[in-house]
């Protein structure tokens, strides 16, 4: 499908009357030679285009920070979970099917800048042969959907993808995960066809949830906020899925208005993820997980309880864990999900220091207290 938008800088100074300073421009071309620019039209009028620390901006525009190569492509150990080419399997119960490598608009911060908008052997090639694999895995109950934004596909190849899943009895719900209402809306509020074929597949036995991803309150307008009304009236269950970045949403305010925004829009608050070290991402979104909680805790305080629902969460390659507390220097965790079935739910703390932003930046305490606490 074809969104306007804007791939090159110069456009981008045509269409808003700025100037970026040639040395700028020299480096932000070479960022953009390996990681594509596209900001749709619809999502570049919601930046402030004179202020060079619009969030909005921060969130879509390039950088130079994004020269810097700290960081891994794959911090959440993708490649060793895939059984079949976009197929991963990590979670015994749920399987991650890969389906582009294209987006409406492509978010600077993305953890998957390793594939999103440019040639990669990492999608799909043979769906029926991943729906088999999931027909012979009776323990997989959900399949989420991703990419890549799944919604930029044809509708026919949505159905087609919908019609196949919605045939394994094992399956409970099917997910997809859509940055579409956040960067352009209309392409739900306008496809009379695609809002039909969702209500076709979201049943009361088989539900459809679609996971998108608001990320500050300026993106929540009349425009998004009737696509997500549409998704809702024809049976689609929509929830959230933010990450705490630096410039954009580091501080309690604005975590706690676009989680108040999203419950008043439907949408329900589901994980709030500490930025993972991405290359070319690490420095510049991701802040400490001291300073993470601090504006999660702060945030919470403003909240009613179904806007405070959200966990704040690390998607590492052992499993999603949620920052639980802390308490001194001691940071304390939890296995929200797991690879490992058996550490779902174990309690375990770390030594925490000021500017340590992901687990593996996190120092042993002693090996007594680095077992897991068991939950009875």
């Amino acid at each position: 499908m074809k969104i306007p938008g804007y791939s090159y800088l110069e456009e981008i100074e045509r269409a808003f009357n700025i100037k970026i300073q040639e040395e700028e421009k020299k480096k932000l071309k070479k960022v953009i030679e390996k990681h594509p620019m596209f900001i749709p039209e619809y999502y570049a009028k919601l930046i402030d285009w004179k202020n060079p620390d619009d969030p909005i901006k921060q969130i879509i525009f390039p950088s130079v920070d994004e020269l810097d190569l700290s960081g891994s492509y794959d911090t959440s150990g993708e490649k060793e979970n895939t059984v079949l080419t976009g197929l991963q399997h990590k979670y015994k119960e749920t399987a991650l099917l890969l389906v582009t490598n294209r987006c409406a608009g492509y978010c600077r911060h993305c953890f998957r800048k390793r594939l999103v908008g440019i040639p990669t052997d990492e999608t799909v090639k043979l769906f029926d042969r991943a729906v088999e694999y999931i027909k012979e895995h009776p323990e997989i109950t959900n399949v989420l959907i991703s990419g890549g934004d799944p919604l930029i596909l044809p509708t026919d190849v949505i159905e087609y993808f919908l019609s196949e899943l919605s045939k394994i009895n094992h399956l409970k719900f099917i997910r997809i995960g859509s940055r579409i209402p956040v960067f352009y809306p209309m392409r739900i509020t306008e496809d009379r066809k695609l809002l039909e074929i969702l209500s076709k597949y979201s049943t009361p036995e088989r539900r459809i949830y679609l996971v998108t991803h608001f990320n500050h309150p300026v993106e929540i307008t009349d425009e998004a906020r009737r696509s997500i009304d549409s998704l809702i009236r024809h049976g689609v269950i929509v929830s959230n899925q933010a990450v705490l970045l630096k410039k954009v949403n580091d501080n309690p305010d604005t975590i706690a208005t676009l989680m108040k925004e999203l419950v008043s829009a439907g949408v329900v608050p589901y994980y709030l993820f500490q930025c993972r070290p991405v290359k070319r991402v690490k420095k510049h979104f991701q802040i400490p997980l001291k300073e993470g909680y601090r504006i999660v805790e702060k945030a919470k305080q403003k909240l009613d309880g179904h806007a405070k629902r959200f966990k704040y969460i690390m998607s590492h390659k052992t499993g999603k864990i949620e920052i639980v507390g802390i308490i001194g220097d001691e940071i304390y965790l939890k296995y929200h999900q797991a690879k490992q079935p058996s550490k779902v739910g174990k309690l375990f703390k770390k030594k925490l220091t000021p500017e340590a932003g992901w687990l593996d930046d996190l120092k042993p305490i002693n090996t007594k207290s680095e077992k897991f606490v068991e939950v009875n």
